[in-house]
């Protein structure tokens, strides 16, 4: 009956306004035009009003999407209308419009946890857009810096002018390390970045921590390594000599403690024999010390731009493989002209160290196989991969294997992959080891 009551109205405006033009026609031809212009006016009238009439539904919508725009969810719309298809229309608006309501509701409530959570985090947080407005900064990070409140990067510079320099340049996915000085101590802080989109707005988040336990934890773990290494090194050269030079002291002295005047030809052979072992433990315990005076000395790199075929072809020519070898070494180039800004010197020793290490381990297998790989890793840096498919490191010894002096080979110096590392290190890049027990090693020298 409702919708019938629309329906009816609807027939009713069209009938007038059929009938006011029929007027209005009537008018034009009898030239009446005092009718003429009241029907004029009339027929503007009535069609505004229909369609006025039509579009409230329209209207209706319009105020609904407004409302959720501005976040305001007080509108109803009336229910008790004696149109049927209004009054359900309405219900449907006034049901969507409660289900969004408690949606916003649900999201403001998370909104709130995370940034809780945020807040709460031991790590500082910060966002900054492309202009350098801090949107969000997290109070471990204002204890940092000792700084609050963060608007700006450029606040950094009252910080350290650095600080804000290393923040200035910052772009996604990088990590770098900052040492921050104050009146109160010095922190070293590790930060990363990653590119986030928020409205279609790209922000950069940028992560900082306080590194400084870290950093002394692996400090005195290094040291209390190196240690262990150098007493080993130390005690095995200098117990022989020890006890040889007593061994001989004793020829020379009585039981009452007089010295011996003379010796058959049986102890001084004995003593000459003791003495060339105490000569060649003297000279080992030497060319341990040099080995470490040289890890100690390595000179800053005079880098140049060197192709990989170029330093491949040098490192080849430097390495001799013994031709009854069943090692196969394969140089790759995953790029053809692929470049590195590198000392070639350092880095040809530490590939022919890499790759010697390598042989070394593939003494016992019958289809040993090397593969030097230049390219790019994942990330879009140049890098050097030596890859065996040998036994593997075991991993009790791949926390130690880049501990210098440290060794499993018999007549080995223990320095080669701390040097390796250090000299990587020195070029700004990494020496990083993956080993599988039975199935491959990995050295990757990353730029």
């Amino acid at each position: 009956m409702a919708s019938r009551n629309f329906y009816i109205q609807l027939i009713i405006r069209i009938l007038f306004i059929t009938a006011t033009a029929m007027v209005m026609a009537f008018a034009i031809v009898e030239a009446w035009y005092l009718i003429l212009f009241v029907t004029v006016i009339a027929l503007v009238s009535q069609v505004y009003d229909l369609i006025r009439f039509i579009n409230s539904t329209n209207r209706k919508i319009a105020y609904f999407f407004d409302a959720i725009k501005n976040e305001d969810f007080t509108l109803r719309f009336p229910e008790k209308v004696s149109i049927k298809s209004f009054k359900e229309l309405n219900q449907s608006l006034n049901r969507v419009n409660g289900l969004i309501q408690e949606v916003h509701l649900q999201l403001q409530i998370r909104e709130k946890y995370y940034q809780e959570i945020l807040k709460q985090a031991n790590i500082g947080i910060m966002t900054f857009n492309d202009k350098g407005h801090i949107l969000f900064s997290n109070p471990t990070l204002e204890n940092l810096l000792n700084y609050r409140p963060l608007n700006h990067i450029k606040q950094l510079k009252q910080i350290d002018a650095k600080l804000y320099e290393v923040f200035e340049s910052f772009k996604p996915f990088e990590r770098k390390l900052f040492q921050l000085t104050n009146e109160r101590e010095q922190i070293q802080l590790a930060l990363k970045s990653t590119q986030v989109v928020l409205d279609e707005n790209p922000l950069l988040l940028v992560v900082v921590q306080d590194i400084n336990e870290e950093l002394d934890e692996k400090e005195t773990d290094s040291w209390i390594r190196l240690i262990r290494v150098l007493t080993h090194e130390i005690m095995n050269t200098i117990t022989p000599i020890t006890s040889i030079s007593e061994s001989i002291l004793k020829y020379y002295h009585k039981k009452d403690g007089a010295i011996v005047e003379q010796l058959d030809k049986e102890k001084i052979s004995s003593a000459a024999r003791g003495l060339e072992v105490i000569k060649s433990q003297g000279n080992n315990l030497m060319d341990f010390v040099q080995g470490y005076r040289s890890f100690l000395n390595v000179p800053s790199p005079d880098r140049a731009i060197v192709s990989a075929s170029s330093l491949f072809d040098r490192v080849q020519v430097l390495m001799q493989l013994d031709e009854n070898s069943t090692t196969k070494i394969k140089w790759i180039q995953n790029e053809p002209e692929i470049e590195f800004f590198i000392d070639e010197k350092q880095l040809t020793q530490v590939l022919i160290n890499l790759v010697k290490n390598a042989i070394h381990s593939l003494e016992l297998e019958a289809s040993g196989l090397i593969q030097v790989i230049a390219g790019q890793d994942n990330k879009g840096r140049k890098c050097i991969v030596i890859k065996d498919n040998g036994p593997g490191i075991p991993e009790e010894m791949i926390d130690e294997i880049f501990v210098p002096f440290f060794t499993t080979k018999e007549k080995g110096t223990g320095i080669g992959l701390s040097l390796s590392r250090q000299i990587m290190q020195l070029h700004g890049g990494s020496l990083k080891l993956y080993s599988k027990p039975g199935t491959e090693t990995v050295f990757t020298l990353t730029f």
